[in-house]
């Protein structure tokens, strides 16, 4: 999975947390997580706890979108088999489909084939009737891969908009409040756009709290945040919007534009919304395969969050305090975290959260704590889709030895340009897309 695991396994403290890694993302594949969660039993279908009797409706089909849309349409068609009459899913990375088709677009930001094929979303939800049952592929990424803009807003508009959110270091369900408010498919409206038919959403969690109308911007969730939200993000987090979406949302906070579908609206009476994978399924994955080999362990949370490079100085001083101390936990050992960190982007440099979290660990080790060689600690810091921001690169591992000249490190976070830093280190982690988005998995090994 890790394409230049040989290069970085160079320690035993890498070796265990490039181990960690690849048992995390891989538990959180669709081709798994689906297996154990969907499930064909005669004419009933189940998903989670809940069954829905497939002799009541004359047509099932899959839409939806995201990083892992299309693995996901590949694991039901497995189960499902010719059961499926067809459906349209959108993601950034395409594998074979025998009945739904996959339609490309880009991620992080929105592209014209991306509105082209949230065009066809749209399409083949507003074909569903009463007798129709939908299953929603939902997984992270769905934001920027369906973008759909909404009434006369342009894919510039949604662009602009897009990086602004997210160069501000804003946090996720701020940014998709935005975003919900300018797409004509976010926000429950691709729900509403499939009433009356029967709606079951698999999702793929890639946000803090697991809240459905935040995965991908809650294509088929109930929303709560209105025009109002979504300009005081603008306003608070200094985002320089287009004029024609600062119209669109002072027009809809005036009423004169509906709000999003909310909890009491009538489109979710046939709506459910499934998570069946999150963060805790790729820590708990990468915790037993730390303690098969013998190691301790401890999850910090699967929620962290805020700017990277702050958490990650907290991170490495619990790993020095375990090294130190053998508290919480004697060595060796695993410290895991997940969860979501940001960047307030400042420079012009190229990186993710991921990245300047490694760059930031790599500092703080190098400056001591009681190692001796630097080798005995080692971060691995990913995104679990395997891109972390807009590089290739799915995050980085790095240990004391990383650093040599702090003064080119230190330059390298101000310039937000951590990327070719740890390229030059031989820090970047890669594993190509992965199949899965689960949001951020982090591991520290700990001879």
């Amino acid at each position: 999975m890790i394409a230049n695991r040989d290069r970085l396994a160079t320690s035993e403290a890498r070796e265990i947390a490039l181990e960690c890694v690849e048992a995390g993302i891989e538990a959180g594949h669709p081709r798994t997580v689906v297996r154990d969660t969907v499930a064909l039993e005669g004419e009933t279908l189940r998903i989670a706890d809940a069954t829905y009797d497939l002799r009541e409706y004359d047509t099932l089909v899959v839409v939806g979108g995201g990083n892992a849309a299309a693995h996901v349409a590949v694991a039901l068609e497995v189960i499902l088999g010719d059961r499926i009459d067809g459906g349209v899913v959108v993601t950034d990375d395409p594998v074979e489909t025998e009945r739904v088709t996959v339609r490309e677009g880009d991620h992080p930001i929105p592209s014209e084939r991306g509105v082209d094929a949230a065009d066809d979303v749209l399409a083949a939800a507003a074909a569903a009737d009463g007798d129709t049952l939908v299953l929603a592929a939902i997984t992270g990424g769905g934001s920027a891969l369906l973008p759909a803009p909404a009434g006369d807003l342009s894919l510039d508009d949604l662009r602009t908009t897009t990086d602004a959110l997210l160069a501000s270091g804003a946090d996720i369900g701020d940014v998709n409040a935005v975003r919900k408010h300018l797409s004509a498919l976010k926000g429950g409206r691709l729900a509403r756009r499939a009433a009356p038919a029967t709606v079951a959403a698999v999702l793929l969690s890639d946000v803090v709290g697991n809240d459905p109308s935040v995965i991908a911007s809650g294509p088929v969730a109930p929303d709560t945040s209105t025009f109002d939200d979504a300009l005081a993000v603008c306003k608070r987090d200094g985002i320089d919007a287009p004029v024609s979406v600062q119209a669109r949302l002072e027009r809809g906070a005036a009423g004169e534009i509906a709000e999003t579908p909310g909890p009491d609206d009538a489109a979710f009476e046939s709506v459910s919304n499934h998570i069946v994978a999150d963060g805790m399924t790729a820590l708990d994955a990468a915790r037993d395969a730390a303690a098969e080999r013998g190691y301790e362990t401890i999850v910090l949370s699967s929620r962290v969050r805020g700017e990277a490079r702050d958490a990650a100085a907290t991170h490495v001083a619990i790993a020095e305090e375990v090294l130190a101390t053998g508290r919480p936990v004697a060595p060796p050992a695993v410290v895991l975290s997940g969860g979501e960190t940001t960047v307030t982007v400042r420079g012009d440099g190229t990186g993710g959260p991921n990245q300047e979290f490694a760059t930031s660990a790599a500092l703080e080790l190098a400056a001591g704590g009681g190692v001796e060689d630097g080798g005995e600690i080692a971060v691995a810091a990913v995104d679990t889709d395997g891109s972390d921001g807009a590089t290739d690169a799915a995050g980085a591992l790095v240990d004391g030895t990383t650093v040599v000249d702090p003064d080119a490190a230190r330059e390298a976070l101000a310039e937000n340009d951590a990327s070719p830093y740890l390229e030059s280190r031989d820090g970047l982690l890669c594993t190509g897309p992965t199949g899965t988005n689960l949001n951020d998995l982090r591991v520290i090994g700990i001879e």
